[in-house]
């Protein structure tokens, strides 16, 4: 008989760093509402969650982050002046951010790094699993990676952790599992996590990116992890936690993602995202593509 395991329903995303890798742009304007295009980071990554069934929402925030809950907000005075302008195309666009999803909110305070950040949902999400997105990966809604996960855990119970496969010279910008393979194409065993490695201590070329599904022991684990790496608390040192004992919270899982993945959190890597997406948009891409085509091969 099929076990069953409990229905993921609330998603979590830490928003409280400060960005500074995007200063000055990022001094008074927080880095999760760049946009890439005509719609801020943060929204593609609640409309990811929202696709994956999870419409309740809690945000991490920090000092300067207001921006981020007035986007979410409903903003009557521009929907009154574009329904007098009779705009109903971009009104439809001002409407779906605050219609999205259940939005909550909370301060992380003291910026102690990722562990921390997720140990302040614990008064929200209390004892059920739950999911965490990080707003500098950006997932192409063509290939459903957070979808698939919930599916793992719904399956397998326990946590689901997002790996990519990466240049054995990129790991040390990773945390990196160790794995074991399973009987399911792209599903892996994950037994143990190592934050940041040297390329010859990794366990492999397996490297954590920003989704989990995590059991709700994290919690309890995180208030006992010291600071790690960064002098910051490390979820990845509380996830090998759990993969080292799967008594405390079921097994660690990881499904290895092969899709289409745009990393906002770097510069270069941030201009890529806006390249490619909007060469792929129907508005937009057939005289952008001609522009950056005559660009590339006339003027550079």
């Amino acid at each position: 008989m099929t076990q069953s395991h409990p229905v993921i329903k609330k998603a979590v995303i830490p928003a409280a760093g400060l960005g500074t890798r995007f200063l000055p742009a990022t001094k008074a304007t927080p880095k999760e509402m760049l946009p890439v295009v005509d719609k801020p980071a943060i929204q593609y990554v609640v409309e990811e969650a929202v696709s994956a069934g999870l419409d309740d929402v809690l945000m991490i925030t920090g000092r300067n982050k207001r921006p981020l809950e007035d986007h979410f907000d409903r903003n009557y005075e521009l929907e009154s002046a574009l329904i007098a302008k009779g705009d109903d195309d971009r009104l439809k666009k001002v409407q779906e951010s605050s219609d999205l999803a259940t939005m909550h909110y909370v301060r992380q305070g003291d910026p102690r790094g990722l562990g921390h950040a997720v140990l302040c949902a614990e008064p929200h999400v209390g004892s059920e699993p739950f999911a965490v997105l990080l707003g500098d990966d950006l997932i192409d809604p063509r290939d459903p990676l957070l979808r698939q996960m919930v599916d793992v855990h719904a399956r397998t119970g326990g946590t689901v952790i997002a790996l990519m496969e990466v240049d054995p010279s990129s790991v040390h910008l990773y945390g990196c599992a160790a794995i074991e393979p399973t009987d399911e194409e792209d599903v892996v065993r994950i037994t143990g996590l190592v934050e940041k490695p040297e390329p010859a201590e990794a366990p492999s070329n397996y490297a954590v990116i920003g989704r989990y599904v995590l059991h709700p022991a994290i919690f309890g684990i995180l208030r006992e992890t010291e600071p790690g790496r960064g002098g910051e608390i490390q979820l990845t040192d509380a996830l090998q936690k759990l993969a080292a004992d799967e008594s405390v919270g079921g097994p660690v899982h990881g499904v290895v993602f092969r899709g289409r993945r745009y990393d906002t959190g770097d510069r270069g890597d941030y201009l890529r995202a806006i390249v490619r997406l909007a060469c792929e948009r129907e508005d937009l891409g057939p005289d952008f593509r001609t522009w950056l085509h005559r660009y590339v091969t006339e003027e550079m």
